[in-house]
């Protein structure tokens, strides 16, 4: 395998790294805070996922290009001015796109600012390498933080309310399981498919029994 095969396989290993071997929320328990606040609608997951997307693509670039800029003693606070930026800017666009699904869950999307996932991909990734890494791992991570999301939005809507992005899937006779609009609705599923995930990578020999 020559030099740019490896290349090519570690880019590839950048991106997909966020899907399950080390998912944000799944596998590293990682801003469980807005997951469980807010995944009870689809369309909830669409307005979060989207501003987080943004934010760590943007941070996350911003931070490596002025990495060598930023002294070791403040690098916290100004990843946190920068990230304070763009979820600035990430809730006026949602204020202009959807102001509806904002106005539902304007008090996370501000809290995005000390996310510990965008923080720690700041600290531990984007402020240690080039660029394109650290566009390749924002996209992993939030590609993996926002599929997660919509897996446990869509699990509790459907059961929940019996409709998925409002339109009816259970029939009207059937009565919905009302726990799972509410708070342990939120842990049973995270806890479920958590389990899920640590048997898929049990499977692959990633974790011990």
């Amino acid at each position: 395998m020559d030099k740019e095969e490896k290349k090519n396989i570690g880019y590839l290993a950048e991106v997909t790294k966020g899907f399950i071997k080390e998912n944000p929320i799944f596998i590293l328990c990682l801003g469980l805070c807005p997951t469980l606040a807010i995944s009870n609608l689809v369309e909830n997951a669409f307005g979060m996922g989207f501003a987080f997307f943004f934010v760590l693509l943007c941070s996350n670039i911003t931070i490596s290009l002025v990495q060598k800029l930023i002294p070791d003693e403040v690098r916290i606070p100004c990843f946190i001015v920068i990230i304070a930026a763009f979820v600035t800017v990430a809730g006026l666009l949602m204020q202009w796109l959807i102001p509806d699904v904002y106005a539902r869950m304007n008090l996370y999307i501000n809290l995005i600012v000390v996310n510990c996932i965008i923080l720690g991909r700041a600290e531990a990734f984007a402020s240690k390498n080039n660029v394109l890494r650290s566009i390749l791992d924002a996209v992993g991570m939030g590609i993996g933080f926002f599929a997660g999301l919509l897996l446990i939005s869509a699990i509790r809507e459907i059961t929940g309310f019996g409709t998925f992005l409002g339109f009816r899937l259970i029939p009207q006779h059937i009565k919905p399981v009302a726990i799972m609009i509410l708070a342990p609705g939120a842990f049973f599923t995270i806890g479920f498919l958590m389990a899920l995930f640590n048997l898929i990578r049990m499977k692959k020999g990633k974790v011990s029994k």
